[in-house]
């Protein structure tokens, strides 16, 4: 495996376990029949002490921060991060410790839902799971005055999420799109879900993803919804769908990212799959096509979330505005390859990697945007009801 190809993996290698936290987190979310306790501003303060302490506590994925291959006194060296520490003053803890949304959420829940610390200043979740604590109120609201690259350079696409209108509560870390991979080497294009799902020369060799929004979004489509806003009566019927493909020996499985290896030896010939991963595995397999559907492409991003009691929120502003500008952002895209929320990336780009630059899974056009969707939010108990629908139904 080539280092590009290690270092993309990373990122969502961590969800291949997500079939099962999903299904036990409908119990989480729960706690024994008591609703995780909302918050708001007004009866959970935070105080910032930035002013004061140059510090700031940044929890994120695995492999979603650009590293330098030299180490210095045995520690890997992040450059970009490196440089924000420098300019700034403001001493950052980076650890990479967010390995599952669900189990994240798990992790933090106590104190976040009875308005303490969870240790943290800023933490980086994926939209549905970001969702969920923006509509529980433990997440602190941003000063948009701190952050101006942000909403100078923020990608329009991304600018008025649902769940999140104004960007009040949280900042895109990075992107990335959710189609159709094949391998050329042992199939013929596979062009739409319909195909995926219904060719015979493809039965019992596709597999689809195990979280549950790109799957069932995917679902929705075909049954004539809209997975940014559909109703109780279309996801039954997207369900009955997907049982359907499911019953019919259709699918092979259901994964996170660990579609990677059966893709690249044939294993599987076709799957749902994730831009970034894609851009890894063709850096070492030119016969790994990604495809745009025609039902269109999934968009989401993972997103920088300053939680409540944290105590170094115009530090974490600072850093997010620091990302936003042009040189460093590209700089991060080009190490971890997803798509680069922030438009002026592209030209810098152009004199830190120019092989990248026309990159359409880094840099996608106006027309691929366009092609996109988005999860419709859910609460916490829609959220819970439905992933133990879809991991009863691909049986997680």
């Amino acid at each position: 495996m080539s280092p590009r190809h290690q270092r993309v993996v990373g990122r969502r290698a961590v969800l291949k376990g997500m079939s099962l936290s999903a299904l036990g987190v409908g119990g989480v979310l729960a706690g024994c029949g008591i609703p995780p306790a909302g918050q708001s501003a007004d009866k959970c303060i935070s105080t910032d002490m930035s002013s004061s302490q140059k510090t700031l506590n940044f929890s994120n994925w695995p492999s979603y921060m650009d590293e330098s291959d030299e180490k210095v006194n045995g520690k890997t060296v992040l450059p970009t991060l490196e440089e924000f520490q420098k300019q700034s003053g403001i001493q950052v803890t980076y650890t990479a410790d967010v390995n599952d949304n669900a189990e994240f959420y798990a992790k933090v829940r106590d104190q976040l839902g009875t308005c303490q610390s969870c240790g943290r200043d800023i933490f980086v979740l994926t939209d549905w799971m970001a969702a969920r604590m923006v509509g529980l109120g433990w997440i602190q609201k941003l000063d948009h005055s701190k952050i101006p690259n942000v909403d100078k350079q923020l990608l329009k696409q991304l600018k008025a999420p649902a769940w999140d209108p104004n960007r009040d509560y949280s900042v895109p870390w990075q992107s990335g799109l959710t189609g159709i991979a094949y391998n050329a080497k042992v199939t013929k294009e596979v062009g739409s879900f319909t195909d995926l799902l219904t060719r015979g020369d493809l039965k019992g060799r596709v597999t689809l993803l195990s979280e549950m929004p790109d799957t069932m979004s995917f679902m929705l489509k075909l049954v004539g919804a809209d997975p940014g806003k559909f109703t109780d009566a279309d996801w039954s019927k997207a369900l009955d769908k997907l049982q359907e493909y499911v019953g019919s020996g259709q699918v092979r499985r259901f994964t996170g990212n660990d579609y990677v290896q059966d893709l690249n030896a044939g294993n599987i010939a076709a799957c749902e799959a994730w831009s970034g991963d894609v851009i890894a595995m063709q850096a070492d397999n030119p016969d790994i096509k990604f495809v745009v559907p025609e039902e269109g492409l999934m968009l989401w991003s993972d997103n920088m979330l300053v939680p409540n009691k944290a105590t170094h929120k115009t530090n974490a502003e600072a850093l997010m505005n620091y990302y936003y500008e042009p040189e460093v952002a590209a700089t991060l895209a080009d190490w971890v390859n997803y798509i680069c929320p922030v438009t002026g990336a592209k030209k810098a780009m152009e004199t830190i990697d120019p092989d990248v630059v026309d990159d359409p899974l880094i840099f996608p056009d106006e027309a691929t945007l366009a092609k996109t969707a988005s999860f419709m939010p859910l609460d916490t108990a829609k959220a819970a009801l439905y992933e133990t629908d879809f991991n009863l139904a691909i049986g997680g």
